[in-house]
């Protein structure tokens, strides 16, 4: 099955594309720039979802759900907030259609006409915060702890599915606080629970960090963010976590009665993570024979192949299997006894190293006579024969053995991609090479632009709790107070 597939030194965005189809993960859809996640490639997205929806609610949030429709008028109130997104916005004028009077297809009736147009969301901060005016009234009322799962929409040119859809799928959460420390504190840990996520579900190694003022969120104080480094040399920004200040709360008049009985504006946060995950867990692990896997993602963690020519010795693998399956899934593993006689077992074997399945068991008339099954891992390619007894015990431990080597691996790779630089050209050189790059910067919009105009690489962030390490801009050799990351992105 893994024929066909380009590799990825010789084309990385072709042999992308190719797993994301040939694993039945997604496909596009008639609409332009947008995406029909697959089954297979949504059982991840749940998965992501589950444990990110757990960890939300172990830090006090609450789900809630907020309108598809934002009033142009609402979009508009914050200034920032209202540019930085008016050119991705998808916008609904009418409220209806009308059969063409000559008979061919339908058309838009004029008569329907909306008063105000809407605008499809491409984030909710407006029409939350319109909601929360008539929340807030006192200190009592503080904090609001909401996440929203949903989808937006933000008009895209170019397009590749899960990392950049004109729609795509997320969760986003807003919060109001009675103290500009408190927000400050939300938004940090948020932070820390998406780097959390990335790293002991994803296997993918993350690094905290600032976002400049250009690469700011639209009406945000300040974003932070986690970047991760992917196979092919580029960052990909994996979750943002702003602090939003008062700004929101003022231009929808949203006030309350603090302890010192005075009226004041609460604080916000917003923070968001979304689909192109699934896009960052393909291009961190996957290989040229498909998709690899972390076992925390995986659909299907482990997959039971039986291997037989005589139809009457089925039953009799499935009989000694059926214990096994169960043991495993009273631990807690996902496992899929394929006795499907449609397919050979060379065939499943291809199909689910394809699709990624972290550990595949092999058994035949042999193995039952001598009491042992074949193990595979996927993450090393690698199989050994193993005996049956106790094979529950041997594949809980290899479990959490994969998850770990994939992380280890990641991280070797992002540590030997890390590269400090002191000049120009050593900077020129080592872009056009990928990686991440650590160098000075004088901390002005002017020199980001044209370090961006020249190399196409942006600041990825200025990361935290960095040691202070005075020198010289790589670009204009003006004074510079810390290192920042540099990369070509996603």
């Amino acid at each position: 099955m893994s024929k066909g597939i380009p590799k990825r030194s010789e084309d990385y965005s072709a042999w992308y594309n190719e797993i994301v189809k040939r694993a039945g993960l997604a496909e596009n859809s008639p609409v332009r720039g947008c995406m029909i996640i697959k089954p297979y490639g949504f059982a991840i997205w749940e998965k992501m979802q589950k444990a990110l929806d757990d960890m939300f609610k172990a830090t006090g949030h609450q789900n809630a759900y907020f309108p598809l429709f934002v009033p142009k008028s609402f979009l508009e109130k914050e200034e920032e907030h209202a540019e930085g997104f008016a050119k991705e916005c998808a916008v609904v004028t009418h409220y209806r259609l009308k059969v063409n009077p000559d008979g061919k297809g339908l058309i838009v009736d004029d008569n329907s006409e909306l008063e105000e147009p809407l605008i499809i969301r491409p984030t909710s901060e407006t029409v939350i915060w319109n909601a929360y005016r008539n929340w807030i009234q006192s200190w009592r009322d503080l904090p609001i702890l909401i996440n929203q799962w949903g989808n937006v929409v933000r008009w895209e040119m170019r397009t590749r599915l899960f990392l950049r859809t004109s729609e795509f799928l997320w969760q986003e959460g807003h919060t109001a606080h009675a103290t500009e420390q408190e927000a400050i504190e939300e938004t940090e840990r948020m932070l820390g629970v998406y780097s959390t996520f990335a790293e002991d579900w994803m296997a993918l190694p993350v690094v905290q960090g600032l976002k400049t003022e250009t690469e700011r969120f639209a009406g945000a104080v300040e974003t932070y963010c986690i970047e991760a480094l992917m196979q092919d040399g580029k960052a990909l920004q994996a979750g943002t976590s702003h602090f939003l200040g008062q700004n929101f709360a003022k231009v929808f008049d949203v006030k309350f009665v603090n302890q010192d009985n005075e009226q004041t504006y609460p604080w916000a946060t917003s923070w968001g993570l979304s689909t192109r995950m699934v896009g960052a867990l393909i291009m961190a692990h996957s290989d040229d024979n498909g998709l690899v896997l972390p076992p925390k993602l995986a659909p299907i963690q482990v997959v039971i192949v039986p291997i037989y020519r005589d139809d009457a010795d089925l039953p009799k693998i499935a009989e000694k299997v059926g214990p096994i399956v169960k043991e495993l899934e009273d631990r807690g593993i996902s496992v899929k006894f394929d006795d499907d006689d449609k397919y050979k077992p060379g065939w499943k074997f291809a199909e689910y190293e394809l699709k990624g399945v972290p550990v595949r068991l092999g058994i035949g008339m042999r193995d039952l006579e001598n009491g042992t099954i074949e193990v595979a891992r996927r993450d090393e390619l690698s199989k050994e024969t193993r005996p049956m007894e106790g094979i529950a015990d041997h594949i809980e431990g290899l479990l959490e053995e994969i998850q770990q080597s994939l992380y280890d691996r990641a991280l070797a790779f992002r540590e030997e991609n890390t590269f400090s630089v002191d000049n120009w050209d050593d900077f020129k050189a080592q872009i056009e090479k990928g990686g991440f790059v650590a160098a000075h910067w004088d901390g002005t919009v002017e020199t980001e632009a044209k370090i961006k105009e020249e190399t196409k690489a942006t600041i990825r962030l200025i990361p935290l709790n960095s040691i202070e390490e005075t020198g010289e801009c790589v670009y204009t050799r003006n004074p510079s107070a810390k290192r920042v990351i540099f990369a070509r992105a996603y």
